[in-house]
């Protein structure tokens, strides 16, 4: 796919955060008026995930542009940092986090259109289980203050359940880290494996 339509694309997906964003703050909900507010819901949270993530992708797009053919060093070494920052953010935060919403379609397209490079498997995972184990003391934290659990089914498990449940969803967020890091290599690899084949008839 060119360069343009895939960053006229990616500015879309932005204003669509963007807009998503301003309409969920608009909407009146008790919850959002008490302890935390909208920052106890994960949904809220995989919103500005994206919408940073896609805000990243932009920078980039728009650095590639004004360093291409620049041939200044100091703004290639820049735009390789945020390269690694919008590679790191799809594979630990967009794809793993992204999942479990309807947001999932863009990062699907997102990585179709672009080659991402996953960190290693180790540092990934951590970070990974960091976001997760941190998201839970979170609410944990919130129940400590308000008394109320952020998702009503907590109130009528055992404390044993509890731990099962939050043990669960960290296993779970690995495996869709795992799953991220296998799709990105599939598409890619299936990718190159096509181009191979179109130049093949050309050298011989």
């Amino acid at each position: 796919m060119a360069l343009v339509p895939c960053q006229v694309l990616r500015v879309a997906i932005l204003l669509s955060y963007c807009s998503i964003l301003c309409n969920y703050k608009a909407i009146e909900m008790p919850s959002h008026q008490t302890y935390g507010g909208s920052w106890k819901f994960l949904t809220f949270i995989d919103l500005v995930i994206q919408a940073v993530f896609f805000g990243i992708c932009v920078l980039t797009d728009l650095s590639s542009l004004l360093t291409r053919g620049s041939g200044n060093q100091e703004q290639e070494r820049q735009l390789k940092k945020l390269t690694s920052l919008r590679d790191w953010m799809l594979a630990v935060l967009a794809f793993p986090v992204g999942v479990h919403t309807t947001v999932l379609p863009f990062i699907l397209i997102e990585m179709r259109t672009s080659h991402h490079q996953y960190p290693s498997r180790s540092s990934g995972l951590a970070a990974i289980c960091t976001f997760s184990v941190g998201y839970i003391l979170w609410v944990c934290w919130v129940h400590r203050v308000t008394g109320m659990w952020v998702y009503p089914f907590l109130e009528h498990i055992g404390s044993g359940a509890r731990i099962i449940f939050f043990g669960s969803t960290t296993i779970l967020m690995n495996f869709l880290y795992l799953l991220g890091e296998v799709l990105n290599s599939y598409i890619w690899d299936t990718q190159r494996s096509m181009e191979e084949e179109k130049e093949r008839p050309k050298l011989e």
